[in-house]
């Protein structure tokens, strides 16, 4: 237990390194999509930017507000960044390459996540700031709203497998398809709610610059601000995972896997995915908050809870032989 504790401390320098890099292809990429030029200055094409950024934001003051719970507010990232970071725990990158797998690991995967709102709501009201405030009990609301629909829509996946383990449910796929092809409108609405999970555009309600400041992390600067956003970008590789994980067969493609390396694979899927967020956040606008609780508590929710009806039902009533073809069948 003790080696494991300390390979998985040692993971997170690749983890730390993946996410400051994605911060930088995020700039780059938006700059490409807006027309305009990106972070091309600091060392060849730029990739040394995450390296000042980070050097600038760490040697920056330190402010703790005077009227601020002191405890709390350092307490706050702290709590983010580590949920963060302790859910990788859960994600198997290949066949062998893991480093907790429970037999549960999805239903672990989605209590940690769940988690992850404490920080920001101790951040909010610590800070003694009435915007701060406004951007934590906006992620309250959020996190209700879209908290349900997202772990309701893994229980189809759950029901079909039959099991909650993340390198099973990989397995399934492997041996027949890829759960994207028969659960197309549970990936779709599964992508909706990891962007709404990550405070991503167009669900970003809970920071909303130009209503807020900046919401919740209104008040924080130097260390504290990179943990919130090392927290915020590692969750959004860590949703791209179990996007790919469930829906895209993970570390499977075919027989390539036994050419190329599964961990190569993975991280192939995840890059796309991972894409596609920003592609998002470059060209949709900001929604309005009404329009994010209707969507997740009028839309999102009643289909998810009638795809549930829907497989209890083929599963039941159906014999083994027609279950694949139903399930492949019926969104079309």
């Amino acid at each position: 237990m003790l080696l494991t504790i300390l390979l998985f401390i040692l993971s997170l320098i690749p983890i730390l390194v993946a996410v400051a890099f994605f911060i930088l292809a995020e700039r780059k990429v938006m700059a490409s999509v807006q027309r305009r030029k990106g972070p091309n200055v600091v060392g060849i094409f730029g990739l040394l930017q995450p390296v000042i950024d980070a050097v600038k934001l760490l040697t920056k003051e330190i402010i703790l507000p005077v009227r601020s719970n002191k405890i709390l507010f350092i307490l706050g990232p702290v709590i983010t960044l580590t949920i963060a970071i302790l859910g990788w725990s859960f994600i198997p990158f290949s066949y062998d390459n893991y480093y907790f797998n429970p037999q549960y690991s999805v239903l672990f995967f989605l209590a940690f996540s769940s988690l992850s709102i404490y920080g920001l709501v101790i951040s909010g009201w610590s800070s003694n700031s009435k915007f701060a405030l406004f951007g934590s009990l906006r992620t309250i609301a959020q996190f209700i709203s879209y908290e349900v629909s997202f772990g309701i829509l893994v229980l189809p996946i759950v029901l079909v497998t039959q099991s909650l383990n993340f390198i099973e449910i990989v397995l399934w796929q492997e041996e027949t398809i890829w759960f994207i092809i028969p659960f197309w409108p549970l990936a779709f609405l599964y992508f909706i709610t990891i962007l709404a999970e990550t405070n991503r555009t167009p669900f970003d309600l809970a920071e909303a610059e130009a209503e807020l400041v900046a919401g919740y992390n209104t008040e924080y600067s130097s260390v504290f601000f990179i943990m919130f956003m090392f927290a915020e970008y590692s969750n959004v590789l860590l949703m791209s995972s179990t996007f790919s994980l469930l829906f895209l067969g993970g570390w499977s493609f075919f027989f390539i896997d036994y050419i190329i390396l599964p961990e190569l694979i993975f991280s192939f899927k995840i890059t796309i995915v991972a894409f596609l967020f920003i592609i998002i956040r470059a060209t949709l606008p900001r929604l309005r908050f009404d329009q994010l609780m209707n969507l997740c508590w009028q839309r999102i929710l009643p289909i998810s809870i009638g795809h549930i009806f829907f497989i209890v039902g083929i599963t039941t009533l159906t014999y083994e032989p027609f279950l694949n073809i139903l399930i492949i069948v019926w969104p079309f």
